[in-house]
């Protein structure tokens, strides 16, 4: 076993909020994060965390019980708030004891909060300070701040910024960075800046547990940090998510989808709401031609921009042995400097 007194001690509160050897979150990708690399995450000393997507309750008690047959180390659940049968949900997490759950997808309603405050960790996402506390007061157990650099859909600001406005102001809080985080350099310097951990997907959906098909994943291991690229909204009246994706031909044909949209919502064919729903779709649809079926074409690769240092497929336990050896040589290393003289 590693060992990592410095790394630790930085990171004592998130390892004891999570139950986990290390205070590392595996990020929540739909069609990714599933049993099998939900709980080699957690084998490896992470903190796995299931996908629920668009499940349905008794789809995600069965990924749970699968879970839990691969693991006996802890890992939680997130749910997007958006969805219709969220309280149903969550009730199925109560029942099977699930120990931390994740809203997100929009601030979570207050029947929510109190619904999985009553037996589990909550965590929800802060896009900036003001939101952080608002979160905190709530009830919110823990946040996790996620940068503009993270995979799928993304907010408008940038790791290095929310880490420098919220991380300061909150020092009492329990906080996992997210967002371009690709190697332990990057964890040293968050978990310094005064992060509880850190959350990471765009590595793991590349590991060797993951079930993302094998042209996906080489996808990613040639991929370079540019090549991750927000969508663009042509319509205001159809916000868009900004999703970062890699380049493909499946970028143009969102865009192409944003215009037949938008032609039919002229027309008077679709309603507002049901227009932004097939937006949502197509990206449903996109990404699971990519992840499932591997069709890197015109499917959505949804990547964080620290895709450039995903250079192999590896096993999960061996990435995050890496970034924990590397985070302590960091933090070692900046231990070891000479105090700069006043």
């Amino acid at each position: 076993m590693t060992v990592t007194p410095l790394l630790d001690s930085l990171t004592a509160r998130g390892r004891a909020f999570l139950g986990s050897r290390h205070a590392i979150l595996g990020g929540a990708m739909t069609w990714v994060s599933e049993r099998h690399l939900v709980a080699a995450i957690s084998n490896a000393g992470g903190f796995g965390i299931i996908a629920a997507g668009a499940m349905a309750p008794e789809a995600l008690a069965a990924e749970i019980e699968g879970t839990r047959a691969l693991t006996p180390h802890p890992f939680g659940v997130n749910l997007i708030t958006l969805h219709p049968k969220l309280m149903e949900l969550i009730a199925t997490c109560r029942t099977l004891g699930v120990s931390h759950v994740v809203l997100a997808g929009g601030l979570p309603p207050a029947p929510a909060i109190a619904a999985v405050k009553d037996f589990a960790h909550l965590l929800a996402f802060a896009p900036n300070l003001a939101v952080a506390r608002k979160l905190l007061r709530s009830g919110v157990d823990a946040l996790v701040i996620e940068g503009s650099e993270a995979g799928g859909h993304i907010g408008p600001v940038s790791l290095a910024v929310l880490a420098q406005e919220i991380l300061p102001a909150l020092p009492h809080a329990i906080v996992f960075a997210a967002g371009g985080i690709g190697n332990g350099h990057g964890i040293a310097a968050l978990v310094g800046m005064g992060a509880s951990g850190v959350q990471l997907g765009t590595r793991f959906a590349a590991a060797a547990e993951s079930v993302a098909h094998p042209a996906f994943k080489q996808a990613f291991v040639r991929a370079q940090a540019r090549d991750a690229v927000p969508s663009v909204q042509l319509d205001p009246r159809l916000p868009v998510i900004p999703v970062r994706a890699l380049k493909n031909a499946g970028t143009e044909a969102f865009l192409a989808k944003q215009r037949e949209v938008i032609a039919r919502l002229d027309r008077g064919e679709l309603e507002p709401r049901l227009a932004q729903l097939e937006i949502e779709q197509f990206w449903a649809g996109a990404l699971r031609r990519a992840v499932v079926e591997g069709d890197v074409e015109t499917g959505s690769l949804m990547a964080g921009q620290s895709v450039g240092m995903v250079t192999a497929v590896e096993p999960v336990a061996e990435i995050i042995d890496r970034l924990v050896t590397e985070a302590e040589a960091a933090l070692t290393l900046k231990a070891a400097r000479p105090a700069v003289p006043a």
